[in-house]
């Protein structure tokens, strides 16, 4: 019985010492490097060009959005009337375009040339007068200062004569080329002013730009919405990709191209990345000092890896796991 207990006695001293030399010996070997990361998606802003009051909002949160479909609309009194200036504006320019292109109307042309005539017959007449002073001034009947009148009259005669006839050439051969490429060009602007405010109107009917999911909202009807302010952020969880903080002396294990194993939590089970960016971080506060006789910190870098095959699970913020 006495040597039962001392037999069981080593036995269990043996178990001992072993399973502390295990100890020791499991103590002593380096530790697996975890490094922890999340899943980043794409997001995309979904806003107006212009400021206004939000009409309606027709999405909500979690809703699945195609490319071309109706998210918000906007309510713009200020864009309103400023297509109807510009249409207007339109319209005269218009009218004006056309005026020069047909060139006077047949009325102004008859009235020009009754001008014309008329003072026509007015230097007839002024020079027949002349004539006849001119005759009186040489049997010395009329003084030579009354001859002198019948002449200048005659000659203003002559002056306005020529210039109703120079008015009435203007009316027949109509508006100069220069002048009604004027014209046309004040139409074009007019149109383009429409173009751009009609353009501005159109905004007020916010389409999505891309297919994805509905992640906040922003504003709601009634609120004013900025120019450019988001009001509902679409997330596209088909593009979807890891991001880990990786410190540069563990970046060896993540060559660009590179392909690796990590375990997603939320999804419970391993899932293959790829490399596909490496860049250093920004912050001053990612470098870390190592000990005196290195003589040199280390940097945390930013690396990206995506999905070999399609994983429309993953969701943003879910966390990614990475045993080195």
């Amino acid at each position: 019985m006495k040597s039962l207990k001392v037999t069981l006695l080593s036995v269990f001293s043996l178990i001992l010492v072993a399973w502390i030399g295990w100890s020791f010996y499991q103590a002593y070997q380096p530790q697996p490097i975890k490094i922890q990361g999340q899943i980043e998606s794409q997001q995309y802003s979904i806003s107006s060009k212009v400021a206004g009051r939000i009409d309606k909002v027709f999405v909500r949160k979690g809703d699945q959005v195609q490319t071309g479909q109706l998210i918000f609309t906007l309510h713009s009194p200020e864009i309103e009337a400023k297509l109807q200036q510009a249409q207007a504006n339109k319209a005269a320019a218009g009218a004006l375009a056309q005026e020069a292109q047909q060139g006077a109307r047949q009325q102004q042309v008859q009235a020009a040339k009754d001008q014309w005539l008329k003072a026509k017959a007015a230097t007839d007449l002024r020079e027949k007068t002349y004539l006849r002073v001119n005759n009186l001034y040489q049997d010395g009947v009329v003084a030579e200062q009354k001859r002198d009148e019948a002449k200048t009259q005659w000659e203003a005669a002559k002056y306005t004569e020529s210039a109703a006839y120079q008015m009435y050439q203007m009316a027949q051969e109509g508006t100069r080329d220069e002048e009604k490429q004027a014209a046309s060009e004040k139409e074009r602007m007019a149109a383009g002013a429409v173009a751009e405010v009609e353009a501005y109107a159109q905004d007020t009917q916010i389409e999505s730009w891309f297919d994805g999911e509905v992640s906040q909202v922003l504003l709601q009807s009634g609120e004013l919405a900025p120019q450019g302010f988001p009001v509902v952020t679409v997330v596209d969880r088909e593009d979807s990709w890891a991001v880990f903080n990786v410190r540069e002396d563990h970046l060896m294990q993540f060559k660009k191209g590179h392909t690796f194993q990590a375990f997603v939590p939320a999804l419970d089970k391993n899932i293959e990345f790829k490399v596909t960016h490496i860049a250093p971080m920004g912050d001053f506060a990612t470098w870390r000092s190592t000990d005196s006789s290195q003589g040199f910190d280390l940097r945390t870098f930013e690396v990206e890896a995506r999905p070999t095959q399609d994983q429309q699970a993953l969701r943003m913020g879910m966390s990614v796991a990475v045993e080195l």
